[in-house]
């Protein structure tokens, strides 16, 4: 499982049931969980769980499967798309922030 921040000014875009129109608009198909998780399938993505804890960090956990390469590389960009629309944060600025995290000890 992942903990993800959220950028500020932007939890108001996946606020209420906008994180599952989200998933729903990049996945196809989620379902609702008891605690709030939203459960969705795609590509080598089988599950991705989502949900948000304490209003300001973004919960992700993806078991994947083994597919063909050009499966993978879709899995990837959908789960980047979906990342970037739910956090407010690009992969890089993601990618930036675990590295300072973990150089800090914080992970």
């Amino acid at each position: 499982m992942q903990e993800l921040e959220i950028k500020k000014g932007h939890f108001k875009n996946i606020d209420g049931g906008k994180l599952k129109q989200v998933m729903t608009e990049l996945l196809g198909d989620v379902k609702e969980e008891a605690g709030g998780k939203l459960v969705g399938n795609f590509g080598a993505m089988k599950p991705i769980t989502m949900w948000i804890k304490d209003n300001k960090t973004l919960c992700v956990d993806i078991t994947s499967v083994q597919v063909p390469d050009e499966e993978a590389l879709k899995t990837i960009r959908a789960k980047n798309d979906l990342l970037e629309r739910a956090t407010g944060f690009t992969a890089k600025e993601r990618s930036k922030r675990l590295q300072k995290k973990a150089k800090e000890g914080t992970l």
